[in-house]
């Protein structure tokens, strides 16, 4: 059966992530000690033994739920017949399937981080996840506030996360809540990810995915900005410029990969987070999570 591998992003961290697979498998350790030497600090210190308020430090974050979901997919010896990943994890889906090396992969997630943060530092924004109203209603009473708010994280049906500034946001909270959404959450986040707000961090981060060199993967990644799958180098490169002011459509992606006949999901990485989404999104398909070897 076609397996298909999908890779969580930011919040899925825990303290003591990724300290097992360190501890008991010498390939891990000897990737781990690479990541180390390539950011520049050790990081594996953080993760195995750091607080949760420690891995919330912007540096270490989007780099630790990176290197846990890579090292445990190097460790399994995955061969994916497709590859996604929800926004950040749509770089640890690049460099299973070979798009990007490992290196590079880990030195653009960084600086990604940190381009996002200086972002959030420009312009504060907010995020709100919005339950059981259509994703229609929801985007048109978005463009009915003034200011930025849009829609940014399409998780599954009766779960989108709207982003953009902070007044916005509130606005558009008060607007949803009157139209008869379920719940209306304000979620605990730095900045508007997923908007226009964060065009500064698209622009930084932009000039180093163009350095970067990218090959053709050895199966189809389905990319956040438009739910289709791709092989082109070049494509899989403009895409992932566009990701950080462009929606995550993982509902889209879900339902894509499923038509496309992939009934069979491994979430690879921390949390089970995903396997949730995509039980909610299609049926009929097999998924499962690993977290550990």
């Amino acid at each position: 059966m076609k397996k298909v591998c999908v890779f969580p992003g930011q919040g899925a961290q825990f303290s003591g992530m990724g300290k097992e697979l360190y501890e008991n498998n010498p390939v891990a350790r000897e990737i781990f000690e690479r990541a180390n030497e390539v950011l520049g600090f050790r990081i594996t210190d953080i993760m195995f033994e750091g607080t949760a308020e420690d891995l919330r430090e912007t540096k270490v974050t989007q780099p630790a739920v990176f290197l846990h979901s890579v090292v445990l997919a190097k460790v399994l010896g995955v061969e994916p017949a497709a590859v996604a990943g929800h926004s950040l994890g749509e770089f640890s889906a690049l460099v299973v399937a070979g798009a990007l090396s490992f290196e590079e992969g880990l030195q653009l997630v960084a600086k990604r981080a940190m381009a996002m943060q200086r972002a959030c530092e420009i312009e504060q924004g907010s995020m709100a996840a919005v339950l059981n109203m259509p994703d229609k209603t929801i985007e048109d009473i978005c463009r009915e506030v003034e200011g930025v708010v849009v829609a940014a994280n399409y998780n599954c049906p009766g779960q989108l996360v709207i982003s953009g500034a902070v007044d916005a946001v509130s606005e558009a909270c008060v607007k949803l809540k009157e139209a008869g959404a379920r719940r209306v959450l304000m979620l605990s986040v730095g900045g508007a990810f997923h908007s226009p707000l964060m065009e500064p961090a698209r622009k930084e981060l932009a000039e180093a995915i163009e350095m970067a060199k990218f090959g053709e993967p050895i199966c189809p990644v389905y990319q956040n900005v438009d739910a289709e799958p791709h092989t082109s180098p070049e494509e899989i490169k403009q895409n992932l410029i566009k990701q950080l002011t462009s929606p995550v459509r993982w509902t889209q992606i879900v339902e894509r990969m499923s038509a496309d006949g992939f009934k069979s999901y491994i979430e690879i990485g921390p949390g089970t987070v995903l396997q949730g989404l995509i039980r909610k999104i299609s049926a009929d398909v097999e998924v499962e999570s690993i977290s550990n070897f």
